[in-house]
């Protein structure tokens, strides 16, 4: 349904947005980067504001109220129990990924991670001399899922990392508790460590599932578990660079610190404020965006089964849409609907040459301009 709130979105031409400025000269519709268009929610704003009167923008630390409102989030939510000594902070998510690559460096010699992915879990192994293994995920009933019997046939060493995307990035999928119950049944009697992204977490689309947190399943996961999460895609904060690993085990989490040292910065003191106030007091906001998102999935998805030459998957997590354009006769996909006029991610960069990613976190009148344009230049080949 429509709804005010998310169709009045701000204008980010010249605000030295990373979205909106890579067509900023042209009149490409940007869908791309992981970014909403949308404005944080209300109190969000008004704490930043009251921030800014001061005029004090001076270095930060981490508020007691927050890691409060975290421990008590993950138990309501998630019915995870986590202690408040667990938490590390740290400035971002891509960030936690190399940390925790270098944190089992000295053990692992591969990162074990599910392709499609986001394009950092691919690079991230080699920033540490670790070889990259990628499982290619598996169709089930036109959802991607974990190929477990590959997975099975893998060499491994004790003390190798698993990076799971978990809600999956970008295919959406959301994994049950059978799924996760199996990989960690692998994780444990391979030995693994596991660095669980559950960025996307609190974006479930469908009311009936539900996010279980991987450390959650069992005290002998959580002790090989890093879990990183933020609240910057959940509130559109991604700028105030504020994201947190939960890991219990002390050894791992003192490795983890070591390689963090000197060269990870803690996030600022607005990063922190804002993070626990919406945290504390969005949820209503976040109800109402997942409504908005749902209408912008479902519109899209419809619109595009319709197109000959592509075969969209529905997300049931993220504002992330996959699209395979295999099919469409056409040199390069994604720069077929560049030349559109609709600037997608290129699957290229998620290991996957041919397919899409479209971003649904935007207004629904924008996503229909895209439309409009995806089908017309399909319907000229």
């Amino acid at each position: 349904m429509p709804d005010k709130l998310f169709d009045d979105v701000p204008d980010r031409i010249g605000t030295s947005s990373l979205k909106w400025a890579k067509y900023e000269s042209s009149e490409i519709i940007p869908l791309w980067v992981a970014d909403m268009d949308f404005r944080s929610p209300a109190v969000v704003i008004k704490e930043a504001q009251g921030i800014c009167e001061s005029g004090n923008f001076g270095y930060g630390i981490c508020p007691p109220a927050l890691t409060d409102t975290i421990v008590s989030r993950m138990s309501g939510m998630y019915d995870w129990s986590v202690n408040q000594g667990w938490i590390t902070w740290l400035p971002g998510m891509v960030c936690g990924l190399n940390v925790s690559c270098r944190a089992v460096a000295n053990q692992a010699t591969q990162v074990i991670t599910n392709t499609p992915v986001y394009p950092p879990f691919l690079s991230c192994p080699s920033n540490s001399g670790l070889t990259c293994t990628q499982v290619p995920m598996v169709l089930e009933d036109g959802r991607f899922t974990i190929d477990f019997n590959y997975l099975q046939s893998l060499p491994t060493k004790s003390g190798d990392l698993f990076m799971l995307c978990h809600p999956h990035n970008p295919v959406g999928t959301n994994f049950t508790f059978n799924e996760l119950t199996r990989l960690s049944e692998f994780i444990l009697d391979r030995g693994l460590y596991v660095c669980s992204d559950e960025i996307h977490c609190d974006l479930i689309l469908e009311d009936s599932l539900k996010h279980i947190p991987f450390a959650s399943l069992s005290d002998e996961i959580a002790d090989r578990t890093i879990t990183l999460m933020a609240p910057s895609k959940t509130f559109n904060l991604a700028g105030f660079g504020c994201s947190f690993a939960v890991i219990s085990n002390p050894e791992l989490r003192r490795r983890f610190k070591a390689a963090m040292s000197g060269i990870v910065p803690d996030p600022p003191a607005m990063g922190f404020r804002l993070a626990e106030v919406a945290y504390r007091e969005g949820e209503e906001w976040r109800s109402r965006l997942l409504n908005y998102l749902r209408t912008n999935r479902d519109f899209v998805f419809n619109e595009l089964l319709s197109v000959k030459g592509l075969i969209p998957y529905s997300p049931q997590a993220t504002y992330l849409l996959w699209i395979d354009a295999r099919d469409l006769d056409v040199d390069c996909p994604f720069s077929f609907f560049e030349e559109a006029g609709v600037g997608l991610s290129n699957g290229k960069d998620f290991g996957a040459p041919g397919f899409l990613r479209l971003n649904l976190g935007c207004t629904y009148n924008l996503l229909e301009l895209a439309m409009t344009r995806m089908k017309a230049a399909v319907a000229l080949i």
